[in-house]
């Protein structure tokens, strides 16, 4: 049985930098067996130059825009077509990049790879990554709703272009992005120079008990790393209002019963607005974590590992839209044995 093929879906929204992360992903792997799967609309395409030398790279350009604004299946005819491509000895590749346009909202394009059965087994999302423009986010987060929905789906966001703004100004983006999506690690890149291991393989889709609420940001800058802490989301102030938001729940050991019951009805009634979702929870009676995860209507359950010598407690984030924040913690409290 063959090994279902990694997906990173790369997005962010016009000139935030996708193109330049590929391109020097390219440079430093030009013989990886990958496709790329891009829109032709949006940035520039892939400079050819750089995919002569790769002759395990495959660059597929979608000519009707599917990704950004059609139809979720017009998106998996274009997967299937991919991988019928790959059957058939056309296109040889381990891996693939699915390149959005800065327009394209991400919903669609994460739900195919849950709904649809045909594409469930040949290929694996491993991670939701999104590039942020620290020269422009805050205008685009004001002006384009598409802007706080590619952050909030995020499992790990890429801000660029921080060279060309003043300490305040980066600051202030990452509060403002940390904000719409506390569980995403925020890594501060230039030109590009972001090493493969830090947005590839994630497998940021698998249940694992480790919740991952981000509290610094990783500096990622001519193949230097290193770190920088910044204020918990609860203790900063906001001087900005936007729609999509982060929101922790957290509590001591639940009723399972009520906990489900909970969540049923949190999905049914607000699912459409919760982009992403993941949970650890402490049940009463159970040794181990109860791990639960989804994208909107789309979730999983699971028990992780055993809390062993640490006290068990439950711990919810929601990143989603205009939701009744305090009428869905009051039920999360009211799970509590």
């Amino acid at each position: 049985m063959t090994h279902a093929v990694a997906v990173t879906l790369l997005t962010g929204f016009l000139g935030s930098g996708k193109t330049t992360l590929l391109n020097h992903f390219l440079r430093h792997h030009a013989n990886a067996s990958v496709a790329i799967l891009e829109n032709e609309f949006g940035a520039a395409n892939i400079d050819g130059a750089l995919l002569e030398g790769g002759s395990g790279v495959s660059v597929v350009e979608l000519s009707n825009g599917c990704v950004c604004c059609s139809v979720r299946g017009e998106f998996s005819a274009a997967l299937s077509d991919l991988l019928a491509r790959r059957a058939a000895g056309e296109l040889n590749f381990e891996r693939l990049i699915v390149e959005t346009t800065g327009l394209a909202d991400p919903a669609p394009i994460i739900q195919t790879f849950f709904v649809e059965e045909t594409l469930r087994d040949a290929l694996r999302l491993d991670a939701v990554v999104t590039l942020a423009d620290c020269e422009h986010i805050d205008r685009q987060l004001d002006e384009h709703p598409v802007a706080a929905a590619q952050l909030g789906f995020a499992d790990r966001i890429l801000l660029t272009k921080t060279d060309r703004v003043d300490e305040a100004t980066r600051a202030a983006a990452i509060a403002r992005i940390h904000g719409i999506n506390a569980k995403a690690e925020i890594l501060d890149i230039v030109q590009g120079e972001c090493p493969a291991a830090l947005w590839l393989d994630l497998d940021a889709f698998s249940l694992s008990d480790e919740l991952g609420l981000s509290a610094s940001l990783r500096i990622v800058r001519a193949g230097q790393q290193g770190f920088e802490a910044f204020a918990p989301l609860s203790a900063r102030p906001r001087s900005w209002h936007d729609a999509i938001s982060a929101q922790l729940f957290e509590g001591g050991e639940l009723d399972l019963k009520k906990i489900g019951a909970f969540m049923e009805r949190s999905i049914d009634l607000h699912g459409n607005d919760m982009l992403r979702y993941k949970g650890v929870l402490a049940i009463a009676g159970e040794p181990r974590r109860l791990i639960v995860q989804g994208v909107h209507k789309v979730a999983g359950f699971d028990y992780g590992s055993p809390w062993g010598e640490a006290v068990p407690q439950s711990r919810l984030v929601i990143i989603g839209r205009y939701l009744p924040v305090d009428e869905l913690r009051a039920g999360f409290l009211q799970t509590q044995e």
